[in-house]
């Protein structure tokens, strides 16, 4: 209410326009639900809109959350949900929709921009959760994605043969478990931004991820960046991030990175 007060001040004052207060109390609202603060000011800050982690809320917490974030605006979208956690969410939107395998509910659309393209490029199909992930949030945001399947290193040829259709993304990323050594072998054939992205499939000393994000934190290939084990979400939004600015500029933040 403070902030409400000040802002109000400075208006009646002269000091600040209508429009500039709207625009700075938007920037940093937020709505208390009692369990949560909704941040319904995140995408004027960070480019892109509070999104729900669902995994540890109940059905009810994350119906109130999209109630709350779907008043100021759609699209709403909750990563690691369940169907449980979709059946509360649908009662009260009944256009919401669920990708059972991405794990992700979703309600109201991004117009994907006709510029720039996101390759989600997944080892095996045991990796294919995460994969699903990272290319239901990049097209959330509003990327166009496309997906490669099961094109890891035990088949090469596999990748070999999708490698000049996965060129043509504006950045990739690259989902593996196991030995985690899909994003170094692309990281030798691609000059694209590439993030990689472990994950916990894998027998005995796999530790459940730690071995292929090791081996990604370690890879020889330049400029290949990590996000955390199965982290599908952070890479998606990672990617969307670099596919929507201009070429010059991915190139030029892609070298300084590099």
């Amino acid at each position: 209410m403070k902030q409400i007060e000040h802002l109000l001040r400075a208006v009646h004052a002269g000091e600040m326009s209508v429009e500039a207060a709207l625009a700075k109390w938007s920037a940093t609202h937020e709505t208390d639900l009692g369990f949560a603060k909704a941040d319904v000011g995140r995408a004027r800050r960070c480019g892109q809109r509070e999104v729900i982690y669902a995994a540890g809320k109940t059905p009810e917490q994350v119906s109130a959350l999209f109630t709350a974030l779907g008043a100021q605006s759609t699209p709403v979208m909750a990563t690691r949900a369940s169907e449980t956690h979709f059946a509360a969410v649908q009662q009260a939107f009944p256009t919401a929709e669920f990708d059972p395998v991405a794990r992700i509910i979703t309600l109201g659309t991004t117009p994907a921009k006709p510029e720039g393209l996101v390759a989600v490029v997944a080892a095996g199909t045991s990796d294919l959760p995460v994969a699903k992930e990272a290319a239901v949030t990049a097209r959330f945001m509003g990327a166009r994605v496309e997906e490669y399947v099961d094109v890891g290193v035990a088949g090469l040829h596999r990748l070999v043969n999708r490698i000049d259709a996965i060129r043509a993304a504006r950045v990739v990323i690259a989902v593996a478990g196991m030995e985690g050594a899909l994003p170094s072998v692309l990281g030798g054939l691609l000059d694209r931004p590439l993030i990689a992205v472990p994950t916990s499939v894998g027998y005995g000393m796999n530790l459940n991820g730690l071995t292929a994000l090791l081996a990604m934190l370690n890879s020889c290939a330049p400029g290949i960046t990590v996000v955390n084990v199965d982290n599908g979400f952070g890479a998606g939004v990672a990617a969307a991030l670099i596919n929507h600015l201009p070429p010059s500029e991915t190139l030029a933040t892609f070298k300084r990175r590099s």
